[in-house]
């Protein structure tokens, strides 16, 4: 590989969203790129007019967006270059690199029935091949490419070492079909040529097409980019990935709440390691990943692991980054974004908040008591702790509360001696004073919803839970 510096490329096809395992392999991409100080390219894959729709563009958009895959330049359409691909097929034809072959789909299908039945290969051997101009039919042919018959081809990956591929396994590639539209395989060997790719990182579902792609490239006189071709990712049950494993779109996992900066964490985990490192921003990302640090085994997805990293992220996240990351969440679960007056709020809560959230809907649950406004209305479960008894033990507390300091040490002591007093632990009134603070029976300390909610809200909320 020549020194030039370095391109990477994420390559979707558009026939559906973003999942997990396209996710991993864009960011994987993104962070070599980043990490070499290169460039990061986007290419949709878009050849297969049947199946490609704009509603699948826009989800891959939308996916990296949220992701924070920023790619460098402007997005290229595969089909749009079909012209430039059917003449590098062309180029090779001129060459030789190529024949014209004219035998039809039941001709190949009757040779193929005759080695079947005589026990030998099915590879498609063209009699075209060799075949001079001058002895050609005036009638439909395709455009194949000559693969060596003798010898290995052998692919250097850079994660799944060197492998080598009997010559004689490799048949002569179709590159132009007969109504003149080039297939995939060369597509996508011309358009990395073209855009300068250096490293093509992508699922090892694709490691045998690169020995088929590598005759387009020795065809052509191109330079071979470096192959890393990463394992795929499995379900918790140690098989492949599927929709049966549950929610798989990279959009599905944002409307579900997790942060984009911890999916980033998980997914690079997924697959590649820097020691023992669970736990790391996207500059640590940046700076540790190599091809080097990718595994050869299939990773699984853990969905307990990411609500755990997840967690992590949020706990280190900056409150107004945290507040700005609901309103997204908010925005794209379809929900009612906060007010002006609940973001503020919001804010100067996090404190209490974010430390034990798995999600943004968590936080947003706990946050309730801050959102919400009066009267409180106490779910069933809180509901239950507004019992006459302890009724009357809030009704004695609210006078106290008048005119003291409006600290943690005055009010843990005004409610520890209310507890002694009543000849119960302290622990026992969290829960009316839950109920009538929050609503809930599960929510921050009720010395943190105090401080955040003021005296003058304190006692106004005690007071409607009283009477």
């Amino acid at each position: 590989m020549s020194d030039r510096p370095v391109v990477t490329r994420f390559a979707p096809s558009p026939t559906g969203f973003l999942h997990i395992g396209g996710a991993r392999t864009a960011l994987f991409n993104w962070l070599y790129a980043r990490a070499k100080g290169g460039k990061f390219l986007l290419r949709i894959e878009d050849t297969d007019r049947a199946r490609s729709t704009t509603e699948a563009t826009e989800a891959i958009f939308k996916g990296l967006k949220w992701l924070g895959l920023d790619h460098d330049g402007e997005a290229i359409s595969q089909f749009s270059r079909a012209d430039r691909h059917a003449e590098v097929a062309r180029s090779m034809l001129a060459s030789g690199a190529a024949y014209k072959c004219f035998s039809t789909q039941e001709e190949i299908e009757a040779l193929r029935e005759a080695a079947r039945a005589e026990g030998r290969s099915t590879l498609f051997r063209s009699p075209w091949r060799d075949v001079p101009e001058s002895e050609h039919p005036d009638a439909p042919f395709v455009i194949r490419v000559k693969a060596p018959r003798e010898g290995e081809t052998v692919i250097q990956d850079r994660v799944q070492g060197d492998v080598t591929i009997r010559n004689d396994q490799l048949d002569d590639m179709i590159v132009l079909r007969s109504d003149g539209t080039p297939v995939y395989m060369l597509a996508v060997v011309v358009d990395d040529h073209d855009m300068g790719v250096t490293h093509v990182i992508r699922g090892d579902d694709h490691l045998n097409n690169a020995a088929r792609q590598m005759l387009v490239y020795n065809a052509m006189g191109w330079e071979v980019p470096v192959w890393a071709h990463i394992p795929l990712i499995h379900g918790e049950d140690g098989k492949k990935l599927s929709k049966r494993h549950g929610a798989l779109g990279v959009e599905e996992w944002a409307a579900e709440g997790y942060p984009a900066s911890a999916m980033r964490n998980y997914l690079a985990r997924l697959g590649w390691s820097h020691g023992d490192e669970e736990f790391f921003t996207d500059a640590q990302a940046v700076e540790w990943f190599d091809l080097d640090g990718i595994r050869k085994a299939p990773a699984r997805f853990d969905t307990k692991k990411l609500a755990n990293l997840s967690g992590q992220h949020i706990a280190a996240t900056d409150d107004a980054a945290l507040v700005a990351g609901i309103q997204d969440y908010l925005t794209l679960s379809g929900q009612k974004m906060l007010t002006v007056e609940q973001e503020s709020a919001l804010q100067s809560a996090m404190y209490c908040l974010k430390d034990r959230s798995k999600t943004y809907p968590e936080l947003i649950e706990k946050a309730h008591f801050v959102l919400a406004k009066r009267p409180i209305q106490p779910d069933e479960k809180a509901a239950k702790a507004l019992d006459p008894v302890h009724i009357g033990i809030l009704n004695e507390l609210t006078p106290h509360l008048q005119n003291v300091s409006w600290d943690r040490d005055t009010l843990e002591k005004i409610i520890g001696s209310l507890a002694e007093a009543h000849s119960t632990k302290l622990g026992k009134l969290a829960g009316p004073l839950r109920a009538a603070l929050a609503g809930r029976a599960v929510s921050p300390s009720v010395f943190d919803m105090m401080l955040v909610l003021g005296r003058e809200e304190t006692l106004l909320r005690l007071t409607d839970a009283t009477t």
